[in-house]
């Protein structure tokens, strides 16, 4: 809304300063954010048709085992830094996960208010089996890069990593 007072023009607040993006610019199919989000749940729910179909496993329930498959004895509370999910995802998959005997929760000898994690032989064993699977899924995904692309790729997601922790951290 524009308008003439006192022979001076009061612009909105929507009015977009020279040079400065609005929202007409916005084109979600090569908006950022968007395109990966895209990505990530095309491989997800590719590496996921392993697990899910063949061990009955939600990807929650995957990452809490590859996260101690990698790292012996976490709790959950590590787990779920470790792997990205909240706190009430990694408490979910846990509980499914120590009903199905494929991990086991002992007391923390130094804090026996807290539980570490970790696989049990039968854990041990399906992890053994998916690894290999999801491997493979992840090599024929990669393949379509060259050895190059995947070393930029790789460093263009540490900087863009990077960069997003630098902005949340400033608010």
């Amino acid at each position: 809304m524009s308008g003439k007072t006192d022979g001076r023009v009061r612009r909105s607040n929507s009015v977009q300063a020279a040079g400065e993006p609005s929202p007409k610019d916005l084109k979600l199919a090569t908006f950022f954010p968007y395109r990966l989000a895209v990505l990530s749940f095309d491989v997800s729910q590719t590496i996921s048709q392993l697990y899910a179909d063949r061990f009955n496993l939600t990807r929650q329930e995957w990452r809490v085992l590859a996260a101690l498959g990698e790292n012996k004895h976490m709790s959950a509370a590590a787990i779920a830094e470790y792997s990205t999910l909240e706190k009430m995802q990694v408490s979910r998959a846990v509980s499914k996960l120590l009903k199905a005997g494929l991990i086991a929760r002992e007391e923390n000898i130094r804090d026996r208010r807290s539980h570490s994690l970790r696989l049990s032989d039968k854990g041990v064993a399906i992890y053994r089996k998916i690894v290999p699977l999801v491997l493979a899924r992840e090599k024929f995904i990669l393949s379509a890069l060259s050895e190059r692309e995947r070393k930029e790729m790789d460093s263009i997601f540490a900087k863009l990593v990077n960069k997003t922790r630098e902005m949340r951290k400033m608010g």
